[in-house]
């Protein structure tokens, strides 16, 4: 009678055991086919921004490299990639055309002026949504983020005209002043300062220190990310436009570097179907843009991957 039962009971054991075993293999078999599945996808996925970074930067790739190609090199058919014969004539020549060093000085005195603008006031803004409570904050977010959604050449027109008013055209200030702050710094910088921990703040305040102190001492140090990500985004801007410029100038001693390269090469008289100038000013144009995303490259990115975390 004892022995049976004993039996009985090892038998209900065994069976959970044996059940256990059975899930525990089906987790491994699951857990195996998940890392199959991951071993396959990582190159495939590798495979397919490698394809995707080949597209994009393929134009600028020929572009830098037409830029010291010959004329005979431009214009072979099939297309040669690499130059057998490299050469800086296609730089000579657009030297000797172009202004090169005015309008590059141009360029660099705007895109710098609105960079280090948009860093000022976008912070200041910013850090006023975020971390000061003032009637209206709400509504004046909102505000951001409906001129977030307004097109910039719908803005052209009332910018000339109040421009004109203000008597700014053909001024650097009149290149500076439309986009001094921009909506978009703003609401980056605001998602940025909201990771900050109020309790921080609250310490440095019970310790009498003042909001201009906190905001310069404390709150900039801590968002160098946002600022790089801003100052990339700012410059590229500011250092590629060619509408307002082209707009906001009649002074050709005005002119950024687009706007006159673009007029140089609708001058049949200057550029002279050259396609060697052309691309050397092109690669002139993007090589300070590269330099700065190079400098600023490890912000940028962390600023990016942390914007809006709170």
């Amino acid at each position: 009678m004892s022995a049976n039962s004993s039996t009985a009971a090892v038998e209900p054991l065994k069976s959970t055991a044996g059940n256990k075993s059975t899930a525990g293999n089906r987790g491994n078999g699951g857990k195996r086919s998940n890392d199959g599945k991951r071993k396959f996808s990582r190159p495939l996925v590798y495979v397919l921004l490698s394809l995707g970074l080949l597209v994009m930067s393929a134009p600028f790739l020929w572009m830098g490299l037409s830029a010291f190609k010959t004329q005979s090199e431009l214009s072979a058919s099939p297309p040669v990639w690499i130059p057998t014969e490299w050469t800086l004539e296609n730089f000579r020549q657009l030297l000797d055309k172009l202004d090169l060093p005015l309008y590059f000085m141009n360029s660099v005195i705007v895109a710098v002026l609105v960079t280090v603008s948009n860093l000022v006031f976008c912070s200041m803004l910013g850090y006023a949504l975020a971390k000061l409570n003032f009637v209206g904050r709400n509504k004046i977010f909102g505000l951001v983020l409906g001129a977030l959604m307004v097109p910039g050449n719908l803005m052209l027109l009332p910018l000339f005209v109040l421009m004109s008013k203000l008597q700014l055209i053909d001024s650097y200030a009149g290149l500076v002043l439309p986009f001094a702050a921009g909506a978009f710094g703003v609401f980056l910088m605001r998602q940025f300062m909201q990771s900050i921990p109020d309790e921080l703040l609250e310490a440095a305040r019970m310790d009498g220190a003042s909001e201009w102190y906190i905001f310069w001492r404390i709150v900039m140090p801590l968002v160098k990310p946002a600022l790089a990500t801003l100052s990339i985004f700012t410059f590229l801007g500011s250092w590629n436009n060619f509408v307002w410029p082209l707009i906001a100038t009649n002074d050709p001693d005005k002119y950024t570097l687009p706007v006159a390269l673009a007029t140089f090469a609708t001058d049949p008289n200057k550029a002279g179907g050259s396609n060697g100038m052309l691309m050397a000013g092109a690669f002139l144009i993007v090589l300070p843009v590269l330099v700065v995303f190079i400098a600023l490259q490890r912000h940028f990115t962390q600023g990016i991957a942390t914007a809006g975390m709170k």
